[in-house]
């Protein structure tokens, strides 16, 4: 998929079901004004009741520190809100880290009105990442 074709609102479960595993890239990584808006949708989505206001984690695991439980791709990340873990785990996506705390993500395609909107909130954590520049893999 093109930037481009990826810009063109959708639904999230539409968008997983359309997309090949492994090729959706997100439009809006380092774009200022989409992480400002991600920042207020992870609010408005009450991501910050599991992963905490500053993402450093909580009842669920942090989206601050190097390990990611199911990988670490636009892509994995864009799955995993759309569909939450149990169906993650259904398209045969395995844990590969672990975490101290390891609640299950609920499914947030269905809350979140457009795949712009999924991409935009995966933006702002981008920023809150606390590994080196070695592990940004995005």
């Amino acid at each position: 998929l093109d930037m481009e074709e990826l810009k063109k609102p959708m639904k999230p479960l539409e968008r997983v079901a359309s997309a090949p595993k492994g090729t959706l890239k997100n439009p809006y990584t380092d774009n200022a004004e989409a992480i400002a808006q991600g920042k207020k949708l992870y609010f408005g989505k009450s991501c910050n009741g599991c992963h905490g206001g500053g993402g450093g984690g909580g009842m669920c695991p942090p989206l601050t520190n190097t390990v990611w439980v199911y990988g670490d791709t636009d892509d994995t990340l864009f799955r995993l809100i759309s569909l939450g873990s149990q169906d993650l785990q259904k398209q045969g996506y395995v844990r590969k880290g672990s975490e101290g705390v390891v609640g299950p993500m609920p499914p947030f395609g269905e809350l979140i009105d457009t795949d712009q909107d999924v991409w935009k909130i995966i933006a702002w954590i981008r920023t809150v990442f606390a590994g080196g520049p070695e592990r940004r893999h995005w």
